[in-house]
């Protein structure tokens, strides 16, 4: 019995370690939701030297089952007196992020 025990340690330990290696979704897709935002706002806004913030981030469930994962962000733009909000989705498939119909 112990020496099942010994031979499935080292399997237990891998599976603990690379659980808590993953990096969150809202954490590596940050980076590209508030550049695909910036990019969309400041096209619509006409204004290239407005800056973005990133208000909220949240998981989204997948759209099917075993489908990839998915973070929502919320980002305020604001330059050139005017502001807006964008809802971003990124999905981690490397398919990167879309800026949905910004707020003003």
């Amino acid at each position: 019995m112990a020496n099942k025990f010994i031979f499935a340690l080292p399997f237990a330990a891998a599976a603990i370690v690379s659980g808590c290696a993953s990096v969150p979704l809202t954490t590596s897709a940050e980076p590209t939701a508030v550049s695909t935002a910036l990019t969309r706002a400041r096209f619509e806004m006409n204004c290239p030297e407005a800056s973005a913030t990133v208000l909220s981030a949240r998981d989204v469930q997948p759209l099917v089952f075993g489908g990839p994962e998915r973070a929502q962000f919320t980002v305020g733009v604001r330059g050139c007196g005017k502001q807006q909000t964008m809802i971003v989705l990124c999905s981690d498939n490397a398919n990167g992020c879309f800026a949905a119909d910004g707020q003003n």
